[in-house]
């Protein structure tokens, strides 16, 4: 049987350190100087356990102030009621919907412009070339600190000149404007991928570059007609995202 290498054993102790509550989140972990001494191995050796540590969301450093242990998930992302109909009809679109579970402040920044659909956004919305589309940009926050960005596109020719181009759309959000515009929606899907970040949403976010990114892309359908696509990027410590699944 191979030898495990000495930074994975390193890392195996301050992980199962942190799952035993032994560090809480905020509490500093040893000094490199005391896991190298401890472990007798080179800094590039702990260097190694702590980034591998930092990838899974475990580790985050302060400059100056070393290693300490993440904040667990601040949001919950529950799937089984914040698209539903029952949270729009009481004034909450989705993000709203996750603060009153969670029983954090949720505050949005909006940016709205128009422009033509790329090629991916035209094909999702399966839109003529050149078509244009309303664009909703839009910067969240839970108690006071950034966890997602998230930008929507809508048909032009649907939300051209509607409460959906203002910054705040009313109650119930841009879902409860497009169904009293008469696009009822039936069903959402939604892709997730894990990724590192781009420079800008790192920054966005106020996490290092390469740490890890959920990406999601939900597509809204009105019948069979997709009536809006948005993507949404969420600092991957922040967030947990829980599905409920029938089985059968």
């Amino acid at each position: 049987m191979p030898r495990t290498r000495p930074w994975v054993r390193i890392a195996e102790d301050l992980r199962s350190a942190i799952a035993a509550g032994q560090y809480r989140p905020g509490d500093s972990l040893p000094t490199a100087r005391e896991l190298m001494d401890r472990w007798g191995v080179a800094r590039q050796t702990v260097q190694n356990a702590v980034d591998q540590l930092r990838a899974e969301g475990l580790v985050a450093s302060r400059p100056g102030l070393g290693w300490y242990v993440a904040d667990r998930p601040l949001v919950r992302r529950l799937a089984r009621n914040r698209l539903a109909r029952a949270e729009r009809d009481a004034g909450r679109g989705a993000f709203l919907s996750d603060a009153a579970e969670g029983g954090w402040r949720a505050e949005v920044s909006v940016e709205v412009s128009q422009q033509p659909a790329d090629d991916r956004i035209r094909i999702l919305l399966e839109l003529e070339n050149d078509a244009p589309v309303v664009v909703r940009s839009r910067q969240m926050r839970a108690d006071d600190q950034v966890v997602q960005l998230a930008t929507s596109y809508l048909p032009a020719s649907i939300a051209s000149g509607t409460a959906i181009e203002r910054p705040d759309t009313g109650t119930g959000g841009v879902y409860g404007r497009l169904e009293e515009l008469g696009h009822r929606l039936t069903h959402f899907e939604e892709a997730v991928r894990a990724r590192p970040p781009r420079p800008d949403e790192a920054a966005s976010l106020g996490i290092p570059y390469g740490y890890p990114v959920l990406a999601v892309t939900r597509v809204a359908f009105s019948g069979d007609r997709p009536v809006e696509v948005n993507d949404m990027v969420m600092a991957g410590n922040r967030y947990e995202l829980i599905y409920q699944l029938p089985a059968q």
